[in-house]
This record gives structure tokens, C-alpha cells and sequence, in this order.
């Protein structure tokens, strides 16, 4: 019996050793040196300070700022300890009442909008955590943004135009913007002038 067992017990040890300890530290430390931005989270800094990552949605909730995708995860928005959707179907009347909500929400900020709302802007997405907006989301909101900020909307409009994200090699994905990286270069541009 020791002459199986002895065997077995190397082999444990030598993988778990390779595949605990050696494989994801040399992962790791490629990951880190190969894309050092993307391994420690994709963080945004601003005066030296860590504010977000490009990877989670942040709530931003005044009219002089671009609004994210809501968020279903609990017991806060946009909490990454806690990520995952709402899991409500689309015959649940549940689903139903929040969209009506979040439109009722959005034509108040903005009651001479009237273009159709961009169904980013009132539905969670899986994760719950998504920090990009479609196009269309953002230009729906430059009217109110720029009103709510005292600007021309064709300044805003231009500002979401060079924030957005073309699709990778011109067609995989839709172009989109990240919100949090959005508000800081309207800040950053407004904050000039």
C-alpha cells in the first residue's frame, strides 16, 4: 500500500505546488507587467486620489453629470462586492414598474426632452455593475447636462463624441462611453474655460 501511496502524495504535492502556487504567481506577474493598468483594476486617479475604475459603474445622480446604467446590485448600486442582475424576466410586472419609474425619473430631469429614452438608460445589466453608456444614452442627456451646467450643448455633444469607444477593428461591439471617465473630462474641459 505505501508503494501506491508514496506516488500519489508526490504528485499531490508537486501539483498543487505547480498549480497553486507557481502557475498563478507567474501569471500574475506577467499580467503585471504586461498590462500593469488592467491588472490593478483599470483605476482612475484624479489629484492623486483613487476615485473609480473604468470597470464598475458609479451612481452620479445630479442633473450637471451623465447618468449610468441603473443598477440592480443590493444593498447599494453599483456594489461590486455584490454584483449580479435583478433576475426579473420580461413579463414580470416588476421589471414593468421599474422601467416605467425610470422613465417617469428621466423625463423629469429633462421634461423638454422628448426623444425616445435608450434602453440602457433604464434597465440593469447582468452584472449590475456596467460603467459604459451607449451613444445614443449620452447624446440623450447633453441637453440636460449642458442646461444644468450653463453651456452650449454643442460643447457637450462634442465632448461625448471624443469620449466614445469605437467598436474593436471597426465592428465588434457598439460604441459606447465610460460614464465616470465622461463626467471627469466634462469637469476637466468646463473647468478650464
Amino acid at each position: 500500500m505505501t508503494s501506491h501511496l508514496r506516488p500519489a502524495a508526490t504528485i499531490f504535492i508537486a501539483l498543487t505546488l505547480l498549480c497553486g502556487i507557481v502557475y498563478p504567481y507567474a501569471v500574475t506577474g506577467f499580467g503585471r507587467l504586461a498590462w500593469s493598468g488592467q491588472a490593478a483594476g483599470s483605476l482612475i486617479t484624479h489629484d492623486g486620489k483613487t476615485i473609480g475604475s473604468r470597470l464598475v459603474g458609479q451612481a452620479f445622480a445630479t442633473p450637471r453629470y451623465f447618468w449610468g446604467r441603473p443598477s440592480a446590485t443590493a444593498p447599494m448600486p453599483n456594489n461590486a462586492a455584490g454584483s449580479g442582475g435583478s433576475n426579473l424576466g420580461p413579463s414580470n410586472p416588476a421589471l414593468s414598474d421599474a422601467v416605467k419609474g425610470r422613465i417617469a425619473a428621466l423625463r423629469e430631469a429633462d421634461p423638454d426632452n422628448r426623444a425616445p429614452v435608450p434602453v440602457d438608460l433604464v434597465t440593469a445589466s447582468a452584472s449590475g455593475l456596467d460603467p459604459d453608456i451607449s451613444l445614443a444614452a449620452a447624446r440623450y442627456q447633453a441637453a440636460r447636462v449642458a442646461r444644468a451646467r450653463g453651456v452650449d450643448p454643442v460643447t457637450v455633444r462634442g465632448l461625448i463624441e471624443r469620449q466614445a469607444e469605437r467598436p474593436l477593428f471597426g465592428f465588434l461591439g457598439e460604441p459606447k462611453v465610460n460614464v465616470l471617465a465622461l463626467n471627469l473630462a466634462l469637469d476637466a474641459q468646463l473647468a478650464s474655460r
